[in-house]
Formats: structure tokens, sequence, C-alpha cells
């Protein structure tokens, strides 16, 4: 009685059999997924750089097409050359500057053409200063400028050269003095020796320009050279030393004598010589003949200005 009670029952047994297949059966149907090739599995970076590639790709398609469509609205509009570009501050302030100083010379240009072709401003009054022997009318003469004429047209160079062809003017200087005024500046020649002529006594200036005739002047000393004028060597040494005495002594010199350059000498009012030499150191000589003249003597000899002598 105790066997059937303690004995095992069949039937369980075969369930587990059974549940064992079974559990083995999925493992046999999903072997084969599990064989797949590695190589062909795609990664997370592989899969962005791909997808980074084509949205390169379809950026790229996108920006011809836009090119072709901006090209082809330009070939049908005609503006196939760019345009061009604006104007900066700079370049704009520089044609303004350019267009206003085209605008003032022409004005200049045109007050200019007025005043040389019209009357307004011409030369009603001359004016003539530094006068001396020589007298007005005749520096207008000789000028030879009508009333009336326009400033602008007269040449002061040429009129300036014509008043210095007076034998007794040195220089002239001519000036515009508007509105209507010709002002003439004179200097005249400053006798410095007289020489004796058959005609009479012929005056000379610092230049050895012989430029009048008439009394000699009192205090100018004679000129005994042979061959006078501005391009005679020994004139113009004469005329060195007479210009460089002093005041109280130029008063004493009677006459200067120059046979050459070298030969000079000088007589004083009273009698006495003086024995210059040649125009080397002349200021030097000037000076101690000066204090020699105060001491006795006949003959004062200041050609070596180092030993001067008297006699």
């Amino acid at each position: 009685m105790s066997g059937p009670e303690t004995g095992p029952e069949p039937e369980p047994v075969i369930e587990r059999e059974s549940a064992s297949e079974n559990d083995a059966a999925p493992e046999n149907d999903t072997a084969p997924e599990n064989d797949t090739p590695a190589e062909d599995f795609e990664g997370p970076r592989r899969r962005a750089r791909r997808e980074r590639e084509e949205r390169r790709a379809v950026q790229a398609r996108a920006t011809a097409i836009e090119e072709a469509r901006r090209e082809a609205k330009r070939r049908t509009l005609g503006s196939g050359a760019p345009q061009t570009p604006a104007l900066g501050r700079s370049t704009v302030r520089g044609l303004k500057l350019l267009m206003w100083t085209a605008a003032v010379a022409v004005v200049v240009v045109g007050i200019g053409l007025l005043l040389y072709f019209t009357p307004i401003m011409s030369a009603r009054s001359i004016v003539v200063t530094g006068l001396g022997a020589v007298t007005q009318d005749e520096v207008a003469a000789v000028a030879a400028v009508p009333p009336g004429t326009p400033l602008l047209q007269v040449n002061t160079d040429a009129v300036a050269e014509k008043v210095a062809g007076i034998r007794r003017v040195a220089s002239a200087r001519v000036q515009r003095e508007y509105p209507s005024t010709l002002r003439i500046t004179v200097v005249e020649r400053v006798p410095v020796v007289v020489r004796d002529y058959p005609d009479g006594v012929h005056l000379f200036d610092k230049d050895g320009v012989d430029f009048a005739t008439g009394p000699p002047p009192p205090g100018i000393p004679f000129l005994d050279v042979e061959h006078p004028g501005p391009d005679d060597p020994a004139t113009r040494a004469a005329l060195e030393v007479v210009t460089s005495l002093r005041p109280e002594v130029a008063a004493q010199v009677g006459r200067v004598s120059a046979p050459s350059v070298a030969a000079i000498t000088l007589t004083l009012i009273d009698g006495r010589t003086v024995v210059w030499g040649t125009t080397d150191r002349t200021e030097e000589k000037a000076l101690k003949l000066g204090a020699l003249l105060t001491q006795p003597g006949k003959t004062y000899d200041v050609s070596s200005p180092d030993l001067p002598t008297v006699k």
C-alpha cells in the first residue's frame, strides 16, 4: 500500500523534457543572425561623416544653382559688367575743391581780362620821385606811356629801361599803383671825379661813366688817366682809391693820377703828394693815411701800409 503513494509520476518528467526541447529551438532559429560579417556594420562616427559630406554636396549644388540664376538675370538685363563702386567721401571732397578752384580761376581770369582790355584802371597820372638834375617832364617824355593806358598793359621793365637810358640816371624802378597811378623812382648818378675836355669839364660817377658836362662841383678831384671810362683798368683803380678815402681826407684831394694800376698818386689841394701804389690793401692804406696827414711833410708814402713814411 505504501508503493503507489511515494512513487514518482511519469507525466511531469515528460513535460520537463519537452520544455527543454522548446527552449533549445529558439537558439537554433536565431543562430544565423549572429553570423553577419563585421565589415557590414556602420558605426556612429562614419554615419555622421557621411551625413556631413552629403549636406556639403547639397549646399554646393544650391550655391551653383543660385550663381547660375544670377548670371542669367544679369545677361537678361544687359548688365554683365560689374557696377562701378560708389565714390568715397574724400573723393567727393576732392572733386568739390577742384570745382571751386576752377570757378575761382575763371572769375580771376575774367577780372584780369576786364582790367587788361578796359580803361577801368588806367594810367591817368605819372609820379616821378628821386629827381635832382633830371626833370619830371624829361622822365615822362622818355617813359612814353600814353594817358589812359590800362595799367596791366604797361610793361614796367621796358619803361624802367627807357628811363635808365637818360645819361644822368643810374637806375629806375617803375611800379603800378592802383587804381590809376604809375610811379617812377629814379636814382641819379653822383659825380666822383671830373676831367677836362676841349668842350668843357665832364663828370664821372663811381662806375667811371661820363654822364654830364658842366662846371665841376666843389670838392670833386680831377681825374688824370689816359683813357677814362668804365672799361679802363686805370680808371677803375683810381675810382676805387677815391671812394675808399675818409670824408675828411677826400675833401683835401685835388687830383688823382693813375698812369697804371700800380702807380696811383694823390695830389692834395695844398700841394702835398700821397704815393698810393697799387689797390692792394686799399682800406688799410686809407686808414693809415688819415693819421699820417696830421704830421708835417710834403710826401706821404702808404704804398707799403706796414711801413708808411713821411718826407
